[in-house]
């Protein structure tokens, strides 16, 4: 008699190459926040920094739009979107406000407008609330980097709910989408090294020529506000643009941007690394590591010309909070806070007596198949009489 072998369960396996990427990217974040009071005095602070964003916040939303799903919600999608999106904001905000009201500033709870680097957890909830219907539509891409380009030029789009950021990086996040669409992680690993170190050649002379550039062009780039225009947070009017041509320099921002993103991507190692395991905590560094530069942002310490030595110590002293916020006693002793799983605060089942609140997968009945069409050859239907 023939036996039906025991069906084995599917485990997912994280790929290292993303993990690795997850967290150097989020470090040149902590580094970029981390140097910023030393830009206005010193040229090559201002330099590593414009390096930085050129490329650094690209990659870490091009990321979470490789991972986005862009199917229709379910359940657990939207529950997702609460526990680790939503009630985090609403925590760090609160924490914020109350951390402000300690140091002697007023006390004004107000969720509409994000402190400091929260912005980016409602961006992330609003980018994936709307990538199922962007993707709906012929070329999302196209459509979501004329949506950004648009949305400079009016005024009426702000930082409230962080809009003008969440609309002017909506790129980013649908070319990781497309990304995992053209499947090129799996061609990409499957790739021999010798011909993988063609493309980490060309990714290294890409960094290198930026990298030079920088501090060639600085006065250049501080006239044209190239640091206001990264950070997709104002109309061009406000930078002082308001040329009808003053998108062209968001559009030359967005494409070097994504070409930037995959060049780091190349460059990341596709092995396990002694930092692959940090990629799990890049939500740990993200929320926690403003508070540990809170300090240098707002003393002054780093204010007016500093000795050489004041870079690169930062940015050591930079690399060491993302380590350190991703070890594992830090994420237990904070993930009621990063994490809340707020189990108490949902229902049992998604729906209620008189109907279905969110439908789970499956619970949608199939759509009758369309009608065939017409034949104009067939005789006319008899009408029924008067």
């Amino acid at each position: 008699m023939q036996t039906t072998p025991p069906a084995t369960t599917a485990t997912k396996r994280r790929v290292p190459l993303w993990d690795n990427a997850r967290w150097i990217a989020i470090t040149l974040v902590v580094i970029g926040h981390g140097i910023l009071p030393l830009i206005s005095e010193d040229d090559l602070a201002y330099s590593v920094y414009l390096f930085i964003y050129s490329f650094h916040v690209a990659v870490f939303v091009t990321v979470a739009g490789y991972f986005a799903k862009s199917g229709p919600p379910n359940a657990r999608s939207l529950r997702q979107i609460l526990t680790d999106i939503v009630f985090p904001y609403f925590i760090f905000e609160t924490i914020w406000t109350v951390l402000r009201w300690v140091l002697g500033g007023g006390f004004s709870l107000d969720y509409t407008t994000a402190s400091w680097t929260l912005w980016f957890l409602i961006a992330l909830a609003l980018w994936r609330i709307s990538l199922p219907y962007l993707v709906l539509l012929r070329f999302p891409l196209l459509i979501a980097i004329a949506i950004s380009i648009g949305a400079g030029y009016t005024e009426t789009i702000d930082s409230t709910l962080a809009l003008s950021r969440t609309i002017g990086m909506l790129p980013f996040f649908v070319f990781g989408w497309k990304l995992r669409q053209w499947q090129l992680t799996g061609r990409w690993l499957a790739l021999p090294t010798r011909v993988a170190w063609r493309w980490r050649a060309g990714a290294i002379a890409l960094f290198a020529a930026v990298l030079v550039l920088m501090p060639i062009a600085i006065e250049t780039w501080r006239d044209l506000k190239l640091r206001r225009f990264m950070l997709y947070d104002e109309s061009y009017v406000a930078i002082g643009y308001d040329e009808p041509w003053s998108g062209a320099i968001r559009l030359v921002l967005l494409l070097s941007a994504m070409l930037f993103s995959v060049a780091f991507l190349v460059l990341m190692p596709r092995r396990t690394t002694w930092f692959t395991a940090f990629g799990t905590a890049t939500m740990y560094i993200y929320l926690l590591h403003s508070f540990v530069l809170f300090p240098f942002r707002e003393t002054g310490i780093l204010a007016g010309e500093q000795p050489f030595w004041v870079l690169p110590a930062m940015i050591l002293f930079c690399i060491g909070i993302s380590v350190v916020l991703s070890l594992k006693p830090v994420r237990r002793v904070f993930r009621p806070l990063v994490e809340p799983r707020a189990r108490w605060l949902f229902r049992p089942q998604p729906s209620t007596a008189t109907g279905t609140l969110v439908l789970p997968p499956g619970a949608m009945p199939p759509l009758p198949p369309p009608s065939a069409p017409e034949d104009p050859s067939a005789p006319e239907a008899p009408k029924p009489p008067a």
